[in-house]
């Protein structure tokens, strides 16, 4: 007599359990694709440098979209933490957004390099994660790479760099100007 509401309490919560977990799937789903991404009219303008790039028309007809490198993961339990992590951490964003932080091209350029610094930091701690899912040092072809490169990537491999210690920039507007111009003020003061 007593087993009988146990095992409901266990049908229920096993059934409350795969609806939550479909729920939290659907809604990651859902908030990954890039309509929804660029839904606030300031994310349009990184976008729009992203079309500009090989990540989003190239001669394999692949195409990088948002969350690929700013919510990278795999289905991997490790890798939904990190996932939802991230989203928690875009939070941020829509804040920024209710606040007009960013909302007019010139806000976006006052507030750009430290956007881009947040990001790079989060890709050196995943050791670009984000770039290695599609990017392996294993299975480049140096035949197919101009000579410079080969050599950086053979020196990177042998100093630990990662992907993002030298390409920053590569998807969206390069700021190696406003780097150089933070280095110099460093320096100078």
């Amino acid at each position: 007599m007593c087993r009988f509401p146990v095992l409901r309490v266990i049908i229920v919560g096993i059934i409350g359990g795969i609806i939550l977990w479909g729920g939290l799937n659907t809604g990651m789903a859902w908030t990954n694709r890039t309509d929804f991404c660029i839904s606030c009219h300031e994310m349009t303008i990184p976008y729009e440098e992203l079309k500009q790039t090989v990540h989003y028309k190239n001669r394999s007809g692949t195409t990088v979209h948002c969350a690929d490198c700013h919510v990278a993961g795999s289905k991997s339990p490790n890798d939904y933490a990190r996932q939802s992590i991230a989203k928690v951490m875009a939070a941020r964003d829509i804040v920024g957004h209710i606040l007009g932080t960013v909302d007019t091209p010139e806000k976006y350029e006052a507030h750009r390099l430290t956007m881009k610094k947040r990001v790079w930091e989060k890709m050196k701690a995943s050791d670009s994660k984000e770039c290695r899912n599609c990017h392996d040092f294993n299975t480049m072809d140096p035949d197919k790479q101009k000579d410079r490169s080969v050599v950086k990537h053979e020196g990177a491999i042998e100093d630990g760099k990662t992907c993002i210690d030298c390409h920053k920039g590569i998807s969206h507007k390069p700021l190696h100007h406003l780097l150089e111009q933070e280095e110099a003020a460093k320096q100078a003061g």
